[in-house]
Formats: structure tokens, C-alpha cells, sequence
């Protein structure tokens, strides 16, 4: 969706306009049947309200909406903005309208809170209808353009910001959106190349065979019973001063999870397509940081493999060796992720000799069981880190909530014939699966890991996004990035 910037007063137009207005403050410049038709129908500009009417002006009929933006001093501001724009892309994406006005002429916002709006309405009018080839027009995205007028000085540049953010976001979407068999290890290696052609972002790639070289046992293992062949995707972002050590994101990227030879149940598998929400979120992360200009120093590393239930594949039980030269024993071939992980963790500090790490990967089950889809899971070996990771989640709704780590826990994974295995006992299982990667983690090296199970798939619209991906993880990173690494 084209967001376009008009100079000068707003010219009558028979295109929609739309109002943001705050709660209880219609202002007076709106016409008597617009502000009575308003409060007839109870709109008093609530979060997320949104009131459509029509107007007579200059000759002309003008459908007219007005999006609630909640109270002008509320706590959640930015995201109240989001959701007043997000109503008006919803209201009209397959409304027929090609082209919504937001007039903002005489506004209190912000250029700040502007930017927010418009964030909002953009992200809401992302739509993936590539395969569907028998939407009717009503059902067809009709809106292409949102013109923005009256705009405050230095809205335009808040936007620019904003606007790589969405270009990050929608990237995630689409990865985790594509069906298995168009996006896998190799596939997922060459859009993120082409994606990031051009933006100052190094893209390079291990094939199995380095992989091999390098002893990444416990990856490769997960990838044996596929035909679809294993990658390392590495991006690099030197946007910081230079010689600065990077800070690490490292995405699990399993672009399609049977459980292996410990097989899902049949119901809902086809769900498994976004076991690389990590992976794409990561992603998307660079892709937002490369198109704003980053002045920080970022690596990313995704683990990606398919997980199949071939004659080749991993059984329980076997023993691998992993890249650190720790061994686990596999106790359920489900249990992949964090196989993959613990291999791009430990070549990803080799490497890079990072200032921190934050992996992200929809690892367990057992996270929605204990947060549902309201909250990440935050596991971290390093209180700083974690408290600026929640604050950025709650600054930009990938909101996150951190769970204990410990001993007591470390030692449930302990093995009788190897160093660990790959799953503890049914309680605890997000910890101890954070537990498992903890122990892949440099002594000294600040870590956290996000399992964003829970939150990169929407079975109903949410504050920006219809139902499907979400594009969680993005704007936690880029958030931890902007008020953290850059000066």
C-alpha cells in the first residue's frame, strides 16, 4: 500500500476522507450531520471506534469516517494511533475506494504520532491473495493509496522510518505465509537475497556440505530425513561504528515440522509451514534496519531445515554430536528446534565473537499453554538485557514476558548415556528447552531467547493484521536496536 503525502489545504475530492479523532473531542470543524450522526450512533472516539457517514461539500458527496484514538493522554498512546489506523484500512480495503484521504489539518497530533497512524493503517491493509484465484470484486483489496494531508511539520520524516519498519514487517508476513512446498531451506535463502539486494546487507549461506565440516551434528541431524537440503543464512548490517562488536539475532528456521519420526497428530499440521516464524522475523528485522539505516552493527543467523519422517530420518534415541562438541541424546525427533538452534548459536559466537545474543524461535507447545497468544516468552541469562526486550515489546505491542531460568530446572535435561537430552519432563517444557540452549551460550556472552510460538499466527484479526501471520518480532528488534545500539 502506497502511503502519499499532499501539500497544501485538502482539495474536495469524492474519495473517502478520514478524521482520527480522540476520545470526546469531536472537534467543531466538522459538519453538524457528521457530529450529530456521530453521537447518534455512540461514537465518542474510543479506541478502534470507527463511525462512516456521508456529507454534501462543494457539490460533491463525500463518504466521510471518523477513527477513535482513545483519550489524548492515554498510557498505550502509539498504539491507540495504530488502531485508529487500522480501522480505516479495514473499513475500506475491499470497500470498492481505491484511495482514502487521512485529513490531519488543524491536529494535536504529533508528526511522531502521525507516523503511528499511518504504521497502523498500512500494516492493516497487508493481504498475501496470491493463490486465491476465485475472489470475487467485492472480495478483491480494492485500496491502493492512502494520501495523507494537513500533516504536521516532520511528519513525512517520522514516516520514513515507520515505513521501513512495515517493509520489515510485511517481509516476515510473507515468509511465514508461504506454503511449504514454495518456501523451504533454499527457497527461504534466495528470497532473502533477493529482498536484501541492494540495501547494504551481506548475504551469504552454508550448505550442508560446511555445515558438515564445521560438526553441526545436531542440526544436520534434524535435516536428515528431508530431500529438501539444509542451509545457514547469514545477513550482515555494519550501520554502527566500525570494529564494534555486532549484536546477534539467530532465527530457527524450520520451514516445515512433521515431528519427524515422532509424527504430529494429523489435525493441524498444515499449521507447521510457520515453524520459521523466528527465522522470518529475523529477516524481516534486517530488511526494516537496512531500509531506515540502522547505526548499529547487526549479524543474523537462521538454522534452516525441513523436518521428515524418511528412512533416513533421526530416530529417538540416537545420539548426536553437536558443533560446541556437547552430545544429546534425542529423545523426540519433535523436539527440533532447539537441535537447530544450539549449532547457529555456537558457530554465530565463533564467528562473530558477538555482544549479545537473542535467539527467536516458535520452540514449545507448552508457551501457549502458559501465555496463549497475548504474550512471547523471554528467557535470559542477563537481567539488563531482558528488561530492555520487555520494554521494547511493550513500547511496540510484541509484548513479551520473561519466565525463570535455574538449576533445578538444568538438570532435568541431564542424560544417562550423553551431556543432555533434547526434552525434559512434561512440566516446565518452555524452560527447559530454554534450559538446553543455555547451555550453548559463551560464559559471559548476554543472552536471551524469545519463544514466540504463540504469536506469529492470528486465527482472528488483531490490532494490525488480519488473521494469519502477524509478523511478530520484528518491531521488538527493531525497537531493542533504536533505543539500545544506536546513539
Amino acid at each position: 500500500m502506497k502511503i502519499e503525502f499532499v501539500s497544501g489545504t485538502l482539495v474536495p475530492t469524492t474519495s473517502p476522507v478520514a478524521y482520527v479523532i480522540d476520545q470526546d473531542a469531536l472537534p467543531s470543524s466538522l459538519e453538524a450531520v457528521v457530529s450529530e450522526g456521530a453521537k447518534a450512533s455512540r461514537f465518542t472516539g474510543k479506541t478502534g471506534q470507527l463511525h462512516e457517514t456521508f456529507v454534501a461539500r462543494d457539490g460533491a458527496v463525500v463518504r466521510v469516517a471518523l477513527a477513535g484514538a482513545g483519550e489524548a493522554s492515554g498510557k498505550d498512546r502509539s498504539a491507540a494511533l495504530e488502531k485508529a489506523g487500522s480501522a480505516i484500512t479495514a473499513k475500506f480495503l475491499a470497500s470498492g475506494e481505491k484511495e482514502v484521504t487521512i485529513d490531519f489539518t488543524g491536529t494535536k497530533l504529533s508528526a511522531s504520532d502521525v507516523a503511528s497512524v499511518l504504521l497502523g493503517a498500512r500494516l492493516r491493509g497487508w493481504r498475501y491473495d496470491h493463490y486465491r484465484t476465485k475472489l470475487t470484486e467485492e472480495q478483491k483489496v480494492s485500496l491502493t493509496t492512502i494520501k495523507v494531508a494537513g500533516a504536521p511539520d516532520g511528519a513525512e520524516a517520522a514516516w520514513e522510518a515507520e515505513a521501513a519498519l512495515a517493509e520489515g514487517i510485511e517481509f516476515t508476513r510473507e515468509l511465514v505465509t508461504e506454503p511449504a512446498n514454495v518456501l523451504y531451506p533454499e527457497s527461504f535463502v534466495a528470497r532473502a537475497k533477493a529482498r536484501l539486494d541492494g540495501t547494504g546487507v551481506t548475504v551469504r549461506a552454508l550448505d550442508e556440505n560446511e555445515m558438515a565440516a564445521l560438526g553441526m551434528g545436531a542440526l544436520l541431524g534434524v535435516a536428515q530425513g528431508s530431500v529438501r537440503k539444509p542451509r545457514l543464512l547469514v545477513m550482515e548490517w555494519n550501520g554502527g561504528k566500525p570494529g564494534e562488536k555486532p549484536t546477534a539475532f539467530v532465527g530457527k528456521g524450520v520451514t516445515f515440522d512433521t515431528g519427524g519420526i515422532s509424527l504430529k497428530p494429523p489435525a493441524g499440521m498444515e499449521d507447521m509451514k510457520w515453524d520459521m516464524g523466528g527465522a522470518g522475523a529475523v529477516a524481516g528485522a534486517m530488511l526494516a534496519l537496512a531500509k531506515r539505516k540502522a547505526k548499529a552493527n547487526v549479524v543474523a543467523v537462521c538454522g534452516l531445515v525441513e523436518n521428515m519422517p524418511d528412512g533416513n530420518a533421526q530416530r529417538p534415541g540416537d545420539v548426536v554430536t553437536t558443533m560446541s562438541g556437547q552430545t544429546v541424546e534425542v529423545i523426540n525427533t519433535d523436539a527440533e528446534g532447539r537441535l537447530v538452534l544450539c549449532d547457529a548459536i555456537t558457530w554465530t559466537q565463533k564467528e562473530f565473537s558477538p555482544a549479545a545474543v537473542i535467539d527467536l524461535a516458535t520452540l514449545t507447545g507448552a508457551m501457549i499453554i502458559s501465555l496463549g497468544h497475548e504474550h512471547g516468552g523471554l528467557f535470559s541469562n542477563d537481567d539488563d538485557l531482558a528488561d530492555k526486550l520487555v520494554s521494547a515489546g511493550r513500547a511496540t505491542g510484541d509484548k513479551l514476558w520473561r519466565f525463570p531460568l535455574g538449576p533445578a530446572y538444568d538438570k532435568l535435561i541431564n542424560s544417562p548415556i550423553a551431556d543432555m537430552k533434547n526434552v525434559g519432563p512434561r512440566e516446565g517444557g518452555s524452560i527447559t528447552a530454554a534450559q538446553f540452549i543455555q547451555r550453548y551460550v559463551d560464559k559471559g556472552t548476554p543472552w536471551a531467547h524469545l519463544d514466540i510460538a504463540g504469536m506469529v499466527w492470528a486465527s482472528k484479526p488483531g490490532q494490525t493484521w488480519d488473521k494469519g501471520a502477524t509478523g511478530f518480532g520484528v518491531r521488538v528488534l527493531d525497537r531493542f536496536v533504536r533505543d539500545n545500539l544506536e546513539g
